[in-house]
């Protein structure tokens, strides 16, 4: 599965435990394959900074720049496109999140943020819960 994954499952997967990461680690398997533009990684890089996810880390024995450096080992970095922004869209600041799945042709988009469920799809590619995600990982390996 080529998947996207939006920065708020991410920092979930990498910093508790839970089926974000559940996905996270069958993407680290090798059972998906994770895509990242750069302005996903700059937007991933303010969020991980943020001091309430310091104590995360600590436990963790991570940092901000280790995940990073996590990301940039194991996921294809692509270039994406400007789009236009689909006026069904609640937070225009997600629309790197959907840039970034056109260019990485991905088969789902990974997220909990609500304004992103909501569409169900965009431009053919799903737009799934880590759920819905799992069970389309564990339907193509049986």
């Amino acid at each position: 599965m080529r998947a996207v994954v939006d920065n708020n499952l991410f920092v979930s997967g990498l910093l508790w435990e839970g089926e974000p990461h559940r996905f996270l680690a069958a993407a680290l398997e090798g059972k998906v394959q994770l895509y990242f533009s750069e302005p996903l990684l700059a937007e991933l890089k303010t969020v991980l900074q943020r001091e309430k996810f310091s104590n995360r880390f600590a436990a963790k024995s991570h940092t901000p720049d280790s995940a990073i450096n996590l990301i940039r080992a194991s996921a294809r970095i692509v270039q994406a496109p400007e789009i236009k922004i689909p006026a069904s869209l609640r937070d225009p600041d997600d629309a790197h999140v959907l840039s970034c799945a056109l260019a990485a042709q991905a088969d789902a988009i990974v997220t909990g943020d609500q304004d992103l469920l909501v569409l169900k799809q965009f431009e053919g590619i799903p737009i799934l819960n880590v759920n819905e995600a799992l069970e389309k990982l564990e339907s193509v390996s049986d």
